[in-house]
């Protein structure tokens, strides 16, 4: 965060900014907090994580850190991360775009970025299934995909539903494809996200389905959530924004999974 010229940011200013930083993205890590405030040094920066979660206004994970908000349980407010790397989100959207063919059952999971899959779609004959009212919403506008809502308790978080009562539902089909929204990856751990509930009907997807793809930026790396999702190698294809790091690249190769 470049400063004019001369000027010195205090340093409850600059843990003030601190905050706001983490709060706004969600969940970051530490090489993104020293490239948005380059002219403070690594151990302030590292100071000044343990100091605000000592506060509590931060949570501090290995790597980097997140928004209180976003690591309660909730998986954070939807409407917060739909303006979040929305560059990112449209290049993941056109790439997975390419999975997707006439005649094809397929599952789009809750989430900011598979919501601008929906949104990307064109009008084709499809069985869509989803959780998400969002990815519904974006559906109605197509007359030759057939979209079905799978019903459940709300989550007003994620604008999903979630509970025993969408795991059953699930459990009953089968999909050519299901497009996976995560909040988290870590090496030897997998991909996870930030609720309980999310979690188990995400898991859920992965095993009803003939090829699982998930979506998922490359801040997301390294970044991981409280509840585990599904490891590595459960999944048939990853679709990020080009991102990534080498390692991720070569588990991925390692593990014969498609990374586009």
């Amino acid at each position: 965060m470049a400063n004019p010229e001369g000027y010195t940011m205090s340093m409850a200013e600059r843990r003030e900014r601190i905050v706001d930083f983490i709060n706004n993205e969600g969940t970051v890590t530490f090489s993104q907090l020293k490239s948005e405030f380059p002219d403070v040094s690594e151990m302030t920066l590292r100071t000044d994580l343990k100091t605000l979660d000592q506060q509590r206004l931060i949570i501090r994970v290995h790597g980097g850190a997140k928004s209180v908000g976003f690591a309660v349980g909730t998986d954070d407010l939807l409407a917060r991360r739909v303006g979040r790397r929305s560059s990112e989100k449209t290049t993941i959207a056109q790439k997975a775009l390419e999975l997707i063919r006439p005649g094809h059952t397929i599952f789009i999971d809750s989430g900011s970025t598979t919501t601008a899959l929906a949104a990307a779609m064109e009008d084709m004959e499809l069985l869509v299934f989803t959780n998400s009212l969002t990815v519904a919403s974006e559906l109605a506008r197509l007359d030759h995909t057939k979209t079905f809502v799978i019903g459940g308790r709300l989550n007003r978080y994620s604008k999903s539903t979630i509970g025993a009562r969408a795991i059953e539902a699930v459990r009953s089909l089968t999909f050519d494809r299901v497009f996976l929204g995560v909040t988290g990856y870590q090496r030897g751990e997998g991909f996870s996200c930030g609720s309980d509930d999310e979690a188990v009907f995400k898991s859920t997807l992965v095993k009803r389905a003939h090829k699982c793809v998930v979506l998922m930026d490359s801040s997301k790396e390294g970044c991981p959530s409280t509840f585990r999702v599904c490891g590595l190698p459960d999944v048939h294809t990853v679709v990020s924004d080009g991102g990534l790091s080498n390692d991720f690249v070569a588990a991925c190769e390692d593990a014969g999974i498609i990374l586009l």
